[in-house]
C-alpha cells in the first residue's frame, strides 16, 4: 500500500476508526463548527467550505480537545502516519471541511502551495518538503477528486489552464485525469498536499484533517502554539512523537531568533 502512495499520492484504508470514536469526533467537531460558525458567520455565509486549528482552546473546552489530541497521538493513527512519511512526521495543523452555504458555489482545482508559492516555487515543491493530509469523514460524503501522480509530476498543460485559470478555462471545469474517492464515514484518505485535487460537494459532508509535515522549520512556522497539547496531555497519548516534533522546532526556533 505505501508503494501505492508513492505511485498515486493518495491511499484510503476503509472502516479506519469505529463507530463509538467517529461517533465522539463527530460531536467535538460538530461543537467547533456552531462556535466557529457564530464568529465567522459573514464568511461562512460568503464562501467558506473549511475552518481551521480545530485543538485551540478558543473554540472547544479541554475534554473535546484532549478527545482531539488523543485520536491524532493514537497509536492505530500514528503508526500510518509513519508508514507513510520518511523521517519524523511532525502536526501542522487540523482543519474541517463542509459544503458551502452557496449550492450553485462550485469546486475548484488546486495544489495546497499555489496560495502562498510562484509557479517555480510549486514545482520545487514537488521535491519537497512534503505536507500530507490525514481524513476522516465523519458523514458518508461525495469525496475527493484526485489526479494520480501530480505529487511527483508537474501539471499538463490543460490541467495547468484550468487550475490557474488560464487561456480563458475556469478553475472548476472537468478534467479527464481526474479521479473520483468517495468515501464513507470513518474511513482514512491520506493524499498528498502537493497533488492536484479538489473537494467533492454534497451530502452535508463533515471531514476532519489531520496535516502532518516534514521537521523542518519553513513548514512548522505555520504550526499555532494555541493548537498544541499541554505537557499533561502530551504525556497520556500512546505516541506524541508528532506533537513533541512541532515543540522542539518552534522552541529551537524561538531560541535561534531571540523570540
Amino acid at each position: 500500500m505505501i508503494k501505492d502512495y508513492e505511485e498515486n499520492g493518495y491511499l484510503v484504508f476503509k472502516d479506519f476508526v469505529r463507530e463509538g470514536d467517529l461517533q465522539r469526533l463527530r460531536e467535538a467537531a460538530t461543537q467547533f463548527h456552531q462556535s466557529w460558525k457564530q464568529e465567522n458567520a459573514q464568511f461562512y455565509a460568503g464562501k467558506a467550505i473549511n475552518s481551521a486549528y480545530l485543538t485551540a482552546k478558543k473554540h472547544l473546552k479541554n475534554t473535546e480537545r484532549e478527545l482531539l489530541f488523543k485520536f491524532i497521538g493514537s497509536a492505530k493513527l500514528m503508526d500510518v502516519v509513519a508508514s507513510i512519511m520518511d523521517g519524523r512526521p511532525t502536526f501542522m495543523n487540523t482543519q474541517l471541511f463542509f459544503d458551502p452555504v452557496n449550492e450553485g458555489q462550485k469546486n475548484y482545482w488546486h495544489r495546497d502551495p499555489q496560495y502562498h508559492m510562484s509557479i517555480d516555487e510549486q514545482k520545487q515543491a514537488l521535491l519537497g518538503p512534503n505536507v500530507v493530509h490525514f481524513r476522516v469523514p465523519l458523514v458518508d460524503e461525495p469525496g475527493v477528486e484526485l489526479i494520480p501522480g501530480t505529487h511527483k509530476r508537474w501539471d499538463k498543460d490543460d490541467e495547468l489552464d484550468v487550475r490557474l485559470e488560464r487561456n480563458g478555462r475556469k478553475n472548476h471545469e472537468n478534467l479527464s485525469t481526474g479521479i473520483k474517492v468517495k468515501l464513507d464515514a470513518g474511513d482514512l484518505l491520506v493524499f498528498s498536499a502537493n497533488m492536484i485535487h479538489r473537494g467533492v460537494y454534497g451530502m452535508d459532508r463533515m471531514s476532519l484533517d489531520i496535516l502532518f509535515c516534514d521537521p523542518v522549520p519553513e513548514l512548522v512556522k505555520f504550526v499555532d502554539d494555541d493548537c498544541l497539547p499541554d505537557s499533561d496531555i502530551l504525556e497520556s497519548l500512546e505516541n506524541a512523537d508528532a506533537f513533541k516534533s512541532a515543540i522542539e522546532i518552534k522552541t529551537n526556533n524561538k531560541a535561534m531568533h531571540g523570540a
